[in-house]
C-alpha cells in the first residue's frame, strides 16, 4: 500500500478529520485530527480509525498502522509542546 492510499481511506471514513500519514509500505503511522474524538476514550478513538482501514488490515494489505488521534484543541497543545 502507499501512504497515500492510507490517507484516502481514513478520509473516506472520517471526512471531517485532518490526516497526516506516513510510512513504509507495510508499516505506517497516521495522525488524525477532529471533532469526533471528543468525549471518547483512547480506545473509541482508535476502533474510529482502525474501522476505516479494518478491511485492508484482514486481507494482510495492510500489516501495522500506529494511529495518534486528537481533537483540534489536544493537537494545538500538541504542536506547540514539540515546538517548544
Amino acid at each position: 500500500m502507499e501512504v497515500e492510499e492510507v490517507k484516502r481511506l481514513i478520509q473516506a471514513g472520517l471526512p471531517d478529520c485532518e490526516v497526516m500519514v506516513s510510512g513504509d509500505g507495510s508499516h505506517f503511522e497516521a495522525t488524525v485530527v477532529g471533532e469526533v474524538f471528543a468525549g471518547k476514550t483512547p480506545v473509541q478513538k482508535q476502533q474510529l480509525v482502525y474501522a476505516t482501514v479494518s478491511d485492508r488490515i484482514t486481507s494482510g494489505e495492510l500489516h501495522a498502522l500506529s494511529i495518534r488521534t486528537y481533537t483540534p484543541e489536544e493537537w494545538e497543545t500538541a504542536r506547540k509542546l514539540q515546538v517548544s
